[in-house]
């Protein structure tokens, strides 16, 4: 991974500007971010110990711990060949919003719309998620004992001002600038990578648990033991169902695509960002939650744990060392909800852009003094509040989110199966060559797989989610005649008078 983020040339920075005129877009947002920043926005947003954590029940209360010692290396691979396959795609085309704009360059206007939307609804649970998976364990849990709180004591308002504070907190950062923004993720990087390392030798030092490699390749079906995060079901269904875990948790990854527009050399450094965030945390992802198999006293009262097996596993680790982990996961956590409002925010600009939003002149507007678009960053970080207000819809669409994401970051893919060689001939500096279709076709196949397993018991409810979605959506489409006027991007042929209007937009900005 190329850390370098030192100001690149006047040429280069040109380079970044005529390319983005290609593509029909005017440079309105602060093009700052190297390719540090580029991979740290995204490796924030996976977040490891975020999702890593939450979201462990999904594995080991599946298939024991092979889903862990098996299934997350399985899980790993997937997410490798779509990053690629989406890596490739964004080299070619480095614009805010990558999804939609790959998706109606490849696909179709209408393709890219409902890519759009699927990915949009994604991102904002994905905030919703993170911040809520902030607020429990990691705030209720951990936190607020150390300055003397119960954490039976915090209810249904707590929860709902701790989670407006915070996501507010994280939209007027992004609204002060990428600047702020991005050395706040670049630190979180760095964080993540120190934390994990001394969270697992911690583990492995002070527990009283003998190491025992065997439990990484042990199948267990606890599928339908109480306190277990599945019905009952085959071993082969539970094993799928714990692949779940990688995918919930190796996510995001899009936030490099989405702010291309604020990357110095975004066609070489997106690629990059993408599949380096994607291969440093599975890498350490997998070291991480190995880590807490072989730690646990006993697997299947871990199993009946919930997310209180993280807690139980801390417990032998020295007060002080504890403490400082504690605090530390706690602010990680923090920027990965921050990570995921830049996403939100540029993703939903990138749209409005195009008149794909109701509101789009408003949400598409950028804040001439921090560069940033404002109204999309607040109204991101509204949305993803309402969300919380909302016991079992929250947890139906946060569970689902990772279905919305990776079918959205699938449809670019099977866009460009029977784009490339076609339509798509210009690639960019990162290409995958004679290997580009089979990426294509599996990351595409798993992403169907994905989505099977995620609408099963207990997130069955998903279902009609989706289905809700789709009929709203097509009915915008056809009955309001969105088909009709929405154009999609603009991908004309730049002329000497679109350069002028650009470069005028530019100006103003």
């Amino acid at each position: 991974m190329d850390v370098n983020t030192a100001a690149p040339s006047v040429e280069a920075a040109d380079n970044d500007v005529n390319l983005l005129h290609k593509m029909g877009y005017a440079q309105e947002l602060s093009r700052r971010m190297g390719a540090f920043s580029n991979f740290a926005v995204s490796f924030s947003l996976i977040c490891i110990l975020s999702g890593g954590i939450t979201s462990f029940q999904m594995g080991l209360s599946a298939a024991g711990g092979a889903s862990i010692g098996l299934g997350w290396p399985l899980g790993s691979l997937f997410a490798m060949v779509v990053a690629a396959a989406m890596a490739q795609i964004a080299s070619s085309y480095p614009t805010a919003g990558g999804l939609y704009h790959w998706s109606s360059i490849l696909g179709g206007k209408t393709w890219g719309w409902l890519t759009a939307w699927l990915n949009l609804l994604g991102l904002v649970f994905v905030v919703a998620a993170i911040n809520y998976g902030t607020y429990d364990p990691f705030f209720r849990t951990l936190i607020a004992p150390m300055f003397g709180v119960k954490s039976d004591a915090l209810g249904w308002w707590d929860q709902t001002i701790f989670l407006t504070v915070i996501t507010a907190s994280q939209a007027f950062l992004n609204h002060r600038g990428i600047r702020i923004t991005s050395r706040i993720t670049d630190l979180s990087g760095y964080l993540i990578f120190v934390v994990t390392i001394l969270l697992v030798a911690s583990l492995l030092v002070f527990s009283p648990v003998k190491v025992d490699l065997s439990r990484l390749v042990t199948f267990t079906n606890f599928t339908g033991v109480d306190g277990g995060a599945w019905p009952k079901q085959t071993m082969a269904m539970a094993f799928l169902s714990g692949l779940l875990l990688t995918a919930y948790t190796i996510t995001g990854f899009d936030a490099s695509a989405h702010t291309s527009e604020e990357t110095h050399q975004a066609a070489r450094n997106v690629p990059r960002g993408i599949i380096g965030s994607v291969f440093w945390s599975t890498t350490f992802g997998y070291v991480m939650v190995c880590a807490f198999v072989l730690v646990m006293p006993d697997i299947g009262a871990a199993v009946k744990q919930g997310t209180g097996f993280f807690e139980a596993i801390l417990a032998p680790i020295p007060t002080p060392l504890r403490i400082a982990i504690e605090l530390l996961m706690f602010f990680i956590n923090y920027v990965c909800g921050l990570a995921a409002v830049t996403s939100t925010s540029r993703m939903m600009f990138a749209f409005a852009r195009d008149g794909g939003l109701p509101a789009s002149r408003w949400l598409r507007k950028v804040n001439p003094a921090h560069r940033t678009p404002v109204a999309a960053i607040w109204t991101s970080a509204a949305l993803a509040i309402a969300v919380t207000l909302y016991g079992d819809a929250f947890t139906v669409l946060s569970a689902g989110s990772a279905v919305f994401l990776f079918v959205s970051y699938a449809m670019p893919i099977a866009a460009g199966i029977f784009a490339e060689g076609r339509t798509w001939t210009d690639k960019g500096p990162f290409q995958l060559g004679v290997m580009s279709k089979p990426f294509a076709i599996a990351a595409v196949f798993g992403a169907l797989v994905l989505a099977y397993v995620g609408i099963q018991p207990p997130n069955q409810k998903v279902v009609y989610v989706i289905a809700g979605l789709l009929a709203v959506l097509l009915t915008i489409w056809y009955g309001a005649g969105v088909r009709r006027n929405f154009a999609g991007p603009p991908i004309a042929k730049l002329t000497n008078e679109r350069e002028r209007e650009l470069r005028g937009i530019e100006g103003q900005t």
